[in-house]
């Protein structure tokens, strides 16, 4: 999965393909942050972190705008990120960030008080019931996960996906999605308990609970 977002993450114009031929153009500014977003995106990103107090980890950080906001306000956070370009710009930033594949080790396995699975990343591997248990062993019994979902009625699927930029085309790989309305399943056969769920700003977001018993 190395370098297939990585046009994205330097702010170029880029869009998603998938095998059945819909293109969704992928929202670049937003994932950069800083001045480039909206109100409203802003708004999203509050809700995001606004409850970490803790030791963070953002899976599939990207170019890290949850990890610098979080550092900001004194919070010890850490991204993770396949891509290498992914690792630079959040470390641009001033944030720590490790370039490593989400399902292999991590620092602090077993002992994050909370994790993030924003912007659609609960599609990372193609399956999101493997993604949302590997977030369950990131976290110390009892930690939270704030995880994006999609909009009701997606149900669970699993396309082929590939980005495009105006001149080129990426390689074919594996993209889950899911639906808000599927958290609580999702969260009971992964090892949480599901919190709460909001609607904030057209974006379906989901607190879980990992079980205090593990």
């Amino acid at each position: 999965m190395i370098g297939r977002f990585d046009p994205a993450l330097t702010g170029r114009d880029c869009w998603i393909r998938s095998a059945d031929g819909d293109r969704t153009r992928l929202p670049t500014r937003r994932w950069l942050g800083g001045a480039r977003i909206t109100a409203a995106d802003r708004h999203v990103d509050s809700a995001l972190v606004g409850c970490c107090d803790g030791p963070t980890v953002d899976l599939g950080c990207g170019p890290g705008r949850l990890v610098e906001a979080l550092c900001r306000r004194g919070v010890i956070a850490l991204g993770v990120d396949i891509s290498p370009t992914a690792i630079a710009v959040t470390r641009h930033r001033g944030a720590p960030a490790v370039a490593r594949d989400i399902f292999g080790p991590l620092p602090g396995d077993g002992r994050w008080h909370y994790a993030l699975l924003a912007d659609g990343n609960i599609g990372i591997g193609g399956d999101p019931h493997r993604i949302l248990r590997r977030v369950c062993g990131l976290l110390r019994p009892g930690g939270l996960a704030v995880v994006e979902f999609s909009c009701p009625g997606t149900g669970i699927c699993v396309r082929q996906i590939r980005l495009e930029t105006r001149t080129e085309a990426g390689d074919w790989f594996p993209w889950a999605e899911a639906g808000i309305d599927h958290a609580a399943g999702l969260a009971g056969e992964t090892g949480f308990d599901l919190l709460t769920t909001a609607d904030i700003s057209g974006r379906h977001l989901a607190w879980l609970r990992s079980d205090v018993r593990r």
